[in-house]
């Protein structure tokens, strides 16, 4: 079913364009060697950052350019946001100034808004048939803002609706409607059981799939956290569809990742078009190697609820990426209307954030993009701790990423051919090499001992170039 969508008259919106214009070269894209990692801009890519509650587009109050240029300055290459399909209220998860949650008057959706007052929020009714020209602007303008910095952006097209009261200002509720929509329960609205609401959803991945064609940084996930309410796998499937059917006639084909639980989990049957499988709070990272057989990018694109603490965090993202994950996305509270630049300091949001922490998450992507990570896979037995947990990624005989937490010192063993290497200890909250030594290497275990550390350290074997 297709329906036919109206743009308004009045054009006036039209008026704020893009920044600069889309980069023409081919979009991020898994990479051709190992496509358990990505390919953006003709480099072997890894994703990390520590970016804002998904509300830079939707919320007309956040100003997203300071924003970007935070994630800029710590050379961050990810942020994540929601389409306007979903927003939540002040109140929502104890969340401080959240950025989901705008103003009264001051939330952006992709639908317009009629002449027609009563929606729940306290505006005037949707218009599912009428696009927002000034959203569109905005939305562009964010992807080219982004693209410019070198910021890859994942956008959230649909989003489970948790409670009845984020479903009284949902656009997809009938009460906040202008025109004929069935009635559909909250936890109905990502199943195939209205067909005219699914109809406007189809239409609308449609339009945005077509205003964001020539944008490469960018990739699609399809609805956030829908293990919490109601989403069919046919929806799914058939919003994936809508995806790969607006863009066939086009060269450049965008990346869709689909969000498969809280934690861990093995994906059983993926769908065809998934070629990026997001987790949230996947600590430990248990669900890299239970998804190996997938060969695709396995994404941590959610933190929280531990604390305000910044290791917990930076753990989270050492151990997933040493794991073998090519995408961490660290949730930091710390980005508000107030303070876009990320200096809010976070009290009672159900995670952290700060300047503290990105500085941290900063050392681990340079750490990462050190190494040839293509080539590497996790370790499977070669490097081994005398105490506490290790992660590795590893290029047997030549690279060697380590990362331990726990007691100090860590005696670590590495199996190794005959050679020499370099062996260097780095501080993961300062950056800085606590210790560096060349070591001749017969063929066998290598014992190394680390300096003292607080809460965690890395570890960097790599063979030493011959003269």
């Amino acid at each position: 079913m297709s329906l036919p969508h109206r743009v308004p008259g009045c054009m006036a919106a039209l008026a704020v364009v893009a920044s600069v214009s889309a980069f023409a070269g081919p979009p991020l894209a898994l990479h051709p060697e190992n496509p358990r990692y990505l390919l953006f801009r003709g480099k072997p890519t890894v994703l990390i950052t520590s970016g804002e509650h998904y509300g830079a587009v939707l919320n007309l109050d956040f100003d997203y350019r300071r924003y970007l240029d935070e994630l800029q300055a710590r050379g961050f290459n990810l942020t994540r946001t929601f389409s306007g399909t979903y927003r939540e209220v002040a109140e929502s998860f104890k969340i401080e100034q959240n950025t989901l949650a705008p103003a009264p008057g001051r939330f952006a959706s992709p639908w317009a808004r009629s002449s027609t007052p009563g929606a729940g929020d306290g505006g005037n009714k949707f218009d599912l048939s009428r696009w927002d020209p000034a959203y569109f602007a905005r939305l562009k303008d964010f992807m080219a803002e982004a693209g410019k910095r070198g910021i890859v952006v994942e956008l959230v097209l649909f989003c489970t609706v948790y409670d009845e009261r984020l479903w009284q200002v949902n656009p997809m509720n009938s009460d906040n409607v202008l025109g004929e929509l069935e009635d559909a329960e909250r936890l109905e609205i990502f199943t195939l059981k209205h067909p005219r609401l699914t109809a406007f959803q189809e239409a609308l991945v449609r339009k945005i799939v077509e205003e964001l064609a020539e944008y490469d940084n960018l990739y699609y996930e399809i609805c956030n956290e829908p293990y919490f309410g109601g989403v069919t796998r046919q929806w799914t499937q058939r919003i994936a569809q809508a995806i790969v059917a607006a863009e066939a006639a086009r060269p450049a084909k965008h990346l869709i990742a689909e969000n498969i639980a809280n934690g861990r989990e093995k994906v059983v049957s993926p769908l065809p078009q998934v070629s990026i499988f997001n987790f949230h709070y996947a600590s430990p990272p248990d669900t890299v190697a239970l998804n190996e057989a997938l060969n695709r990018v396995i994404a941590d694109d959610e933190t929280g609820f531990q604390g305000t603490g910044d290791f917990w965090y930076r753990r989270e993202g050492w151990e997933f990426l040493l794991a073998g994950g090519a995408i961490y996305s660290n949730l930091d509270y710390s980005f508000t209307c107030r303070r876009p630049d990320g200096t809010h300091v976070v009290k009672t949001s159900p995670g952290g954030g700060g300047p503290g922490l990105r500085r941290q998450l900063a050392i681990l992507k340079k750490f990462i993009e050190g190494f040839d990570f293509v080539r590497m896979r996790p370790d499977s037995g070669s490097v081994r701790v005398g105490r506490g947990p290790v992660r590795a990624l590893v290029e047997e005989g030549k690279a060697y990423a380590v990362y331990v937490h726990g007691s100090s010192p860590a005696e670590i063993t590495i199996d190794l051919p005959a050679g020499a290497y370099r062996v260097e200890w780095i501080d993961t909250k300062s950056g800085k090499t606590a210790q560096s030594d060349t070591v001749q290497q017969a063929k066998g275990s290598l014992k190394l001992v680390s300096p003292p550390f607080i809460e965690d350290i890395a570890l960097r074997v790599t063979r030493a170039p011959t003269r």
